[in-house]
């Protein structure tokens, strides 16, 4: 059980009612404190303080505190040595298992990046990537039952650009002619390595068959998606499902008939059109245009359609910040098609300014304008680029320097917090002891500085479990910046190899090192023993 759960449902059947239960900024004041008697107060118009005094003296005798105080009206609890002891020996049993939920009564289908399947990743496609699945691990860490999805755009006017795109690049690069490319259309070496492998695959003349196209467009789109897996596995994110746009056309009548039932379709100047002002959208929107073709948002509607109808409890869609207006509209036509908008979740993931040296990042001359996920993966690796992408909200702008990145010092916060799950392997090697020498210790002669320490180790399982719930994953790291940093000024402050009290104070850094090692594998990224 989490701790903050535990202690609340603690003090809540103590006290017969239930309470809000907060950390003091102030740890010297207590663990956990209330400010339960102030409402307390107001229906049996006393005084807080007196109530607070009252209620503290209900906790006489329990052993989970080591003191229950009155201070200006808050309950404060500050927890035993007993208590943070057997919290420890429960969690270095759990060993890498530690701060696993339960398994929850909940499926998800979380879909994200869903990248046009055009070209490679850029960076603004890895900060939706890492974001999506930071929270994909936190969760099934926590006992949600979570699928993954890729849904893939292969149908529309961008797989005709693609196409066309790719014949350009075959023309200059095998053909060796001089070629002008419109600005919209796509450029960069990867359409040159494609253009090889079709002509290995069909024949040297091939982009000179017309009857050839379609099939060349999806050569194409296959071959990208095949750059995109692989760059996405290489940053360690790994789809359940991929669902291809191309192929839920075929459901469109059906779901235009699920539309029809519920009176949200009208033609107009020979289109058909959304009702979608009936949720709050700014405008109808066209779902067929007047050639007969349905659009994009079409699509989207057989997509999501889909999606319900394969029943999950929730659906959590990851988009780029510039889809906040088409939110309104495809919420509308969940509801439209019968189903409950209220279960469809929309996150959005704000765009990266990336410099190097103090200067904008160079574009990528193998992607034409962008600059590439897997060039930044390559350069400061896969950790490194996890991390700082988790640093901030996935909602507000994120700016950063990757030579910060190769950094040996605290300016580097993979660095950092590295360093600070190393320093606690190298003090045991020091001290000629392994984790198994320590684990029948108590903890009742460290100092207050090291139970500090033990209470924010112990904090990680309401950490993952508030990170999760508000869709924050910035919690995580801060928090695990903040036990590095603990860690830090404890080494530098206190002797621990050598004191009187060694082991037990080794004990206490084994339960941070398991800590910051389960922190940092929930976000996907491998804690380091030496540095």
């Amino acid at each position: 059980m989490f701790m903050h759960v535990e202690i609340k449902s603690l003090i809540e059947s103590i006290i017969k009612r239930d309470i809000v239960l907060e950390k003091p900024k102030d740890i010297s004041l207590g663990h956990f404190a209330t400010p339960v008697a102030f409402s307390m107060a107001k229906e049996e118009k006393k005084n807080p303080m007196m109530i607070a005094e009252n209620l503290a003296s209900l906790f006489d005798g329990i052993d989970t505190f080591e003191s229950v105080t009155a201070i200006k009206g808050f309950l404060n609890f500050k927890l035993s040595n007993k208590y943070l002891l057997d919290s420890i020996n429960r969690s270095l049993i759990a060993d890498l298992e530690f701060a696993r939920g339960e398994s929850k009564n909940e499926k998800i289908l979380l879909e994200f990046v869903s990248a046009n399947p055009t070209g490679p990743l850029h960076i603004g496609h890895a900060r939706g990537a890492i974001f999506g699945d930071a929270l994909l691990k936190v969760g099934r860490y926590l006992g949600y039952d979570i699928t993954a999805e890729y849904y893939i755009n292969d149908a529309g006017t961008q797989m005709e650009m693609l196409a066309t795109s790719l014949n350009l690049a075959a023309r200059e690069y095998i053909y060796k002619e001089d070629v002008e490319y419109p600005e919209q259309f796509y450029r960069g070496d990867y359409l040159f390595d494609i253009a090889d492998k079709c002509v290995a695959k069909y024949g040297h003349d091939v982009f000179k068959d017309p009857s050839m196209q379609q099939e060349l467009a999806l050569f194409a789109k296959d071959e990208v998606m095949n750059i995109i897996i692989k760059d996405l596995g290489d940053l360690g994110v790994v789809f359940d499902n991929f669902v291809s746009e191309k192929s839920l056309y075929k459901d469109w009548d059906e779901t235009k008939r699920s539309l029809e039932r519920n009176n949200s379709l009208y033609d107009k100047d020979d289109k058909t059109f959304l009702r979608s002002t009936a949720y709050g959208d700014d405008s109808d929107r066209v779902v067929v245009r007047d050639n007969g073709i349905p659009t994009y948002l079409a699509g989207d509607i057989i997509y999501h359609k889909n999606k319900f109808d394969r029943n999950f409890d929730k659906y959590i869609n990851i988009w780029g910040a510039d889809h906040h207006g088409y939110i309104t509209r495809v919420k509308a036509a969940v509801e439209f098609v019968g189903h409950d908008s209220s279960k469809l979740e929309i996150l959005l993931s704000q765009m990266v300014a990336l410099l190097k040296g103090g200067e904008p990042y160079k574009m990528s001359k193998r992607a034409g304008n962008v600059i590439l996920m897997s060039d930044i993966t390559d350069e400061i690796g896969a950790d490194a680029l996890r991390f700082i992408f988790l640093t901030k909200k996935s909602d507000t702008h994120l700016e950063f320097d990757i030579d910060t990145l190769k950094n040996q010092d605290s300016s580097n916060p993979v660095f950092y917090i590295n360093y600070a799950h190393a320093r606690i392997h190298q003090l045991f090697k020091k001290a000629n002891l392994t984790k198994s020498d320590v684990e029948d210790q108590d903890i009742s002669a460290i100092n207050q500085d090291g139970k500090d320490l033990i209470f924010q180790a112990l904090l990680l399982p309401d950490i993952l479990e508030e990170s999760f719930i508000k869709r924050d994953m910035q919690k995580v790291t801060d928090y695990l910046h903040g036990l590095s940093a603990m860690v830090h000024k404890f080494y530098n402050e206190h002797r621990i190899v050598g004191d009187d009290h060694e082991k037990q104070y080794l004990k206490a850094l084994s339960m941070v090192a398991l800590s910051l090692k389960v922190g940092l594998k929930v976000l996907g990224i491998t804690a380091k023993e030496v540095m």
